[in-house]
């Protein structure tokens, strides 16, 4: 089983790492990191990751993964990152994202007719896209499966885990890697998500629009 995580400036790492530390550890799964080159790829918050592969050079992968971030603003307008998305997303048996990156599937118009989640601050838009908004943790539409907002990318992962390998395989992954989360605060208690930037709605249009 071949996983493609897509790289691009400004995304946030744990939408990424979050599903790559539950997908590399599916049996016999190989993980390719991909973004337009091989340099490193700066993360939102400075992490340096640095891809394995490239648009051009990787395989046709099984399953295509999108994480979001900041840098889903540009990557929605990138005539390359979409090509690749729409490249893979053809011959993959599963396409799915993490967070924002659900607008990226959406602006390749990957999401036309089908459910999906997505950051809390960002379900709003799935409608541009011809997608329905759900808000869970994971969504499982047919072959589109989406994660909610960062965190959740490790339920995603899990999620995947459970669709490939069975639940006992997934089981063993969650107990490997400990997660049985205890957040310190109840996030109902909290003040609601701030309003998503009015950048982003831009964004977001335009992006919906050069895809009808």
């Amino acid at each position: 089983m071949r996983f493609a995580l897509v790289l691009f400036p400004r995304l946030t790492q744990l939408d990424l790492t979050g599903p790559f530390e539950v997908f590399s550890r599916i049996p016999d799964a190989i993980v390719d990191l991909v973004a337009a080159t091989r340099a490193p790829v700066t993360s939102d918050t400075g992490l340096q990751l640095v891809p394995s592969t490239t648009f051009d050079e990787v395989p046709q992968c099984d399953l295509l993964c999108i994480p979001g971030g900041p840098g889903v603003n540009a990557a929605m307008l990138d005539d390359a990152v979409l090509a690749f998305v729409r490249r893979q997303a053809d011959g993959a048996r599963y396409v799915t994202s993490v967070c924002t990156g659900a607008l990226v599937l959406g602006a390749a118009g990957l999401l036309r007719g089908y459910s999906a989640t997505t950051h809390a601050s960002a379900i709003e838009f799935l409608p541009l896209f011809g997608a329905t908004p759900v808000k869970s943790r994971v969504c499982i539409d047919r072959n589109r499966i989406t994660g909610g907002g960062v965190t959740a990318g490790i339920d995603f992962g899990l999620a995947i885990a459970a669709e490939l390998c069975g639940e006992e395989t997934a089981k063993s992954i969650q107990l490997m890697i400990e997660y049985a989360p205890q957040p310190p605060f109840d996030i109902r208690a909290l003040p609601p998500i701030a309003p998503t930037e009015e950048r982003r709605r831009a964004v977001a249009e335009a992006a919906a629009r050069a895809g009808c």
